[in-house]
């Protein structure tokens, strides 16, 4: 097995970050937040989940968002709802949707 060197570890990480930023950057999270009130009656425009059975996507990686909303869109994910609202998205939607998810900032409380 061969150890990565702290310097080639480094500049993965620095990679993926510079990645999650452009896939961020491509979609406008303004438009985002406009196109996230159909998504509140379950998700909130907060990205806290309104039922117990949703998901809360708030804060979520931009990479698990936009495999999601994809695998949704493609039918390689099923969800009675999801299905049909994802696949009227296209690329530009997801992509404004992405962005507005995936900036808002969740806190966690530790129980004691």
């Amino acid at each position: 097995m061969r150890i990565l060197s702290s310097g080639a570890l480094l500049a993965g990480v620095l990679l993926a970050l510079c990645l999650a930023t452009a896939a961020r950057a491509a979609g406008d999270v303004a438009t985002g937040r406009g196109m996230a009130r159909q998504c509140a009656v379950c998700h909130g425009l907060d990205g806290a989940a309104k039922r117990p059975d949703v998901p809360n996507i708030g804060g979520e990686s931009d990479i698990y968002l936009k495999s999601q909303l994809e695998a949704f869109r493609s039918g390689a994910r099923h969800h009675e709802q999801m299905t049909i609202i994802a696949q009227g998205l296209t690329d530009e939607d997801i992509a404004h949707l992405i962005a507005w998810y995936s900036a808002i900032e969740m806190t966690v409380k530790m129980p004691e």
